[in-house]
């Protein structure tokens, strides 16, 4: 029976230990209804696998860790639940995914290439999302719902 609970024990500890390839230090402002962050923050992604750790003064304060799943510090939950809870529940599921690696929102609706990047403007009846990527920095605000993102290297 030990011998069982041991082998458990070491599955389960070994599928949450991640190895990310890249991590990079960031300035992150987040506005939402439940999330206001600005100050230092590390971005950690492999693959689908991000993690977004933020700290105030050095010291970390929250981590999100997106895969299958969204889990925060109250817990794990669903993409949508997520978006209906912390952002907008009419958001697509990879949006933040999307908006913390810099990748197009909305399957790249109005996507218009830029010098450095590129720009997108998204509008209905939900949102008024403007959306902006660039070498250095990541730009997401939606009017509508008073949400926004700004991640910017350090450098």
């Amino acid at each position: 029976m030990k011998y069982i609970l041991l082998s458990f024990i070491l599955l389960f500890s070994a599928c949450s230990i991640k190895n990310y390839e890249t991590t990079q230090a960031k300035i992150i402002i987040i506005k939402s209804p439940k999330i206001k962050f600005a100050d230092i923050g590390y971005l950690r992604n492999t693959g689908d696998a991000i993690e977004l750790e933020l700290f105030i003064a050095g010291n970390p304060v929250q981590k999100i860790e997106i895969n299958t799943l969204i889990c925060v510090s109250a817990g794990c939950t669903t993409k949508s639940a997520f978006n209906e809870e912390y952002l907008h529940f009419s958001y697509p599921d990879s949006l933040l995914q999307n908006i913390l690696l810099g990748q197009v929102i909305y399957d790249g609706k109005n996507k218009q290439i830029t010098d450095d990047g590129f720009e997108q403007r998204i509008t209905n009846r939900d949102v008024d999302i403007i959306y902006k990527v660039t070498n250095k920095s990541i730009f997401f605000k939606d009017k509508k719902n008073k949400i926004i993102f700004k991640i910017k290297d350090i450098k």
